[in-house]
């Protein structure tokens, strides 16, 4: 039997005979560990985001893009695909792209399928805002894992989100 520095005899098992951990004991705080480790990742949010927050998003630069078309006089066009969206405006007679914010073109979150209703040969798919707030309808179908969120942009233009 060992020794201690004081040259007293120190017993290799304690009081009871435990040397350590049961394996059930382990387990449980194995199960825990799991238990909460599963709640903070289920808790994490999407880093590409909410698909209905990229489908408000959208609408919301739709609208802004009706409105500026109206106040400025000049018409203004959306166009989209299944890689992203983006705007036009008409000066000189001719389209350019808008590239100031917040109208820069915008690729869609990771992942995001979208459909453009009605589907143009080209991919893209593109409606003009007139000065009066017209535009020809379009209806943009975000899908993602499952998941699917309609954009409907109405002829009188009312911009709605859902389903």
């Amino acid at each position: 039997m060992p020794t201690s520095a004081t040259g007293t005899e120190v017993p290799l098992r304690r009081a009871g005979g435990e040397r350590g951990f049961t394996l059930v004991e382990l387990m449980v705080v194995m199960v825990i560990i799991a238990l909460v480790a599963s709640a903070a990742v289920m808790t994490m949010p999407d880093p590409r985001g909410r698909l209905v927050d990229g489908a408000e998003s959208f609408a919301a630069r739709a609208r802004g893009a009706q409105q500026t078309a109206i106040i400025e006089s000049r018409d203004m066009a959306l166009w989209v695909s299944p890689a992203g969206y983006g705007f036009e405006r008409f000066a000189d007679g001719a389209w350019a792209p808008v590239t100031e914010p917040p109208f820069e073109d915008r690729a869609w979150p990771e992942g995001t399928e979208a459909v453009a209703a009605p589907r143009s040969e080209s991919g893209r798919t593109r409606i003009v805002f007139d000065s009066t707030g017209l535009n020809e309808p379009l209806n943009v179908t975000l899908a993602r894992e499952g998941d699917r969120i309609g954009v409907a942009i109405g002829a009188d233009g009312t911009i709605r989100v859902g389903g």
